[in-house]
């Protein structure tokens, strides 16, 4: 899989009927992504969960919810930006993706990245934190941490789900989300980026 021979259609070729890791074995969906291809600002969880896997749509269950919600209120819209995984499928119990099934999956998520050109990237969680941002990162000391990766700024947050069980952090979640949206506001203008 040549990374800069994809195209959108040859990635979901690619896509369809995968069988690269043990993931397929139960899945009902592969789940892709949603939102806008072209981007500016991309977020990235770490695999479907039931919902998302009936629907073949991330984002759609609770923590999905809460997620619109605080997109919105961070002055963002889930048309505008693009969300994918780090799994394209369900790992069984939500379990956390395995490494051998994240990195079955890592050159999708790259192919992904590569097509959609954003200037932000927000990873969502410690998992996708961990392939994309750092592979050592305590998401609750690194978060809202402005790195620069190639030609994209890199920020890890939480993950929706986590402000289900702890509401506390949904503040932090909603400031690291303005952060992204004012990071790409500037890279827009063509201001300098100083982290």
């Amino acid at each position: 899989m040549a990374l800069l021979k994809f195209s959108w259609e040859s990635l979901y070729n690619e896509l369809n009927g995968c069988t690269k890791c043990r993931l397929c074995e139960h899945r009902s969906s592969i789940v892709v992504s949603d939102g806008d291809p072209h981007a500016d600002i991309l977020f990235i969880g770490e695999g479907p969960g039931r919902e998302e896997d009936e629907q073949g749509v991330p984002f759609v269950g609770m923590a999905g919810r809460l997620f619109n919600d605080l997109l919105e209120e961070a002055g963002l819209d889930r048309k505008s930006v693009y969300i994918c995984n780090i799994v394209k499928c369900r790992p069984p119990q939500n379990r956390d993706p395995f490494p051998d099934e994240a990195e079955a999956c890592l050159p999708y998520l790259r192919a992904q990245i590569a097509l959609v050109r954003p200037n932000v990237i927000v990873c969502l969680g410690r998992i996708a934190a961990r392939y994309v941002y750092d592979r050592d990162i305590q998401i609750s000391r690194q978060r809202g941490t402005i790195k620069k990766a190639g030609i994209f700024y890199v920020i890890p947050t939480y993950h929706p789900a986590a402000l289900l069980r702890r509401e506390e952090l949904t503040n932090d979640f909603v400031f690291d989300l303005c952060t992204a949206k004012k990071l790409n506001d500037k890279i827009k203008n063509g201001e300098d980026i100083i982290l």
